[in-house]
């Protein structure tokens, strides 16, 4: 069992995501520390993808810039085994199945049972193939977590039903990236979800607000936010880990 359900013991959580690597490690380190320090509950790191098939312009050039500098996967555990010495909010990896599959799903999920990560997101693993990944995944101890989108439909409450971690609910279709406006039915979405899991359940996809942030968490478990966060990367490079504080202090005390 992982520590999962820890952030989201003390109210709604606040979840950033940031892609290892951009735009180099040591930056990384100091982001994901600033946003532990500045409230964030659970963080996920991103392993950089060549395609990454559910992200935005935004998140796929941080991939790009991270690539371009020779991240690896086995550079990024060892990253966070340092991590861990420091951070104590539960992380998961957000990344795609080539990744794991290519390094060995097995060597993969002992590698995170091993250097502390918690949990592992495959947007691109549809519900019906992750038998896998998911018995290997819980004999580590590592939550396989599901999405369920506004076209997960007649899905949702078996989604639901084998629920592990926290439920990733995507807010709008599409890819990531900022929105202006949410429209999607979050509240019916999760009302389904609550009637078939106590799992707790977190909104992403196009949150970058605060008033965005408080709407979506008022109505689920908590928030989280990516390309916002990568933005900030972006323009500030490796002086960006005191913005990217300031901006999960900003989002926390919103929701």
């Amino acid at each position: 069992m992982s520590n999962i359900k820890e952030a989201f013991k003390n109210g709604k959580a606040f979840i950033p995501f940031i892609t290892c690597g951009d735009p180099d490690l040591e930056t990384t380190k100091k982001a994901v520390i600033e946003a532990e320090r500045n409230g964030a509950d659970l963080i996920e790191l991103g392993i950089p993808f060549s395609d990454p098939t559910a992200e935005g312009p935004v998140i796929q050039e941080a991939n790009i810039r991270a690539l371009k500098n020779g991240i690896t996967t086995d550079d990024i555990f060892e990253f966070v085994k340092e991590l861990r010495k420091v951070v104590k909010v539960p992380m998961v990896f957000m990344t795609y199945v080539n990744v794991v599959f290519s390094y060995g799903a097995e060597k993969f999920a002992s590698k995170c049972k091993e250097t502390g990560i918690d949990g592992i997101i495959l947007p691109d693993l549809p519900f019906e193939e992750k038998g896998e990944f998911a018995e290997i995944m819980k004999a580590n101890g590592v939550d396989l977590i599901s999405l369920i989108a506004p076209t997960s439909e007649d899905r949702i409450e078996m989604i639901a039903k084998e629920a592990e971690g926290f439920i990733y609910v995507v807010s709008s279709l599409g890819v990531t990236g900022v929105r202006s406006e949410i429209n999607t039915d979050i509240e019916s979405m999760v009302t389904l979800i609550r009637r078939n899991t106590d799992i707790p359940c977190a909104v992403g996809f196009g949150i970058s607000t605060p008033e965005q942030a408080k709407a979506m968490a008022s109505v689920s478990d908590g928030a989280i936010v990516g390309s916002a966060i990568i933005k900030i990367l972006a323009e500030y490079d490796t002086s960006a880990p005191q913005h990217i504080g300031k901006y999960v202090k900003k989002m926390k005390e919103a929701i």
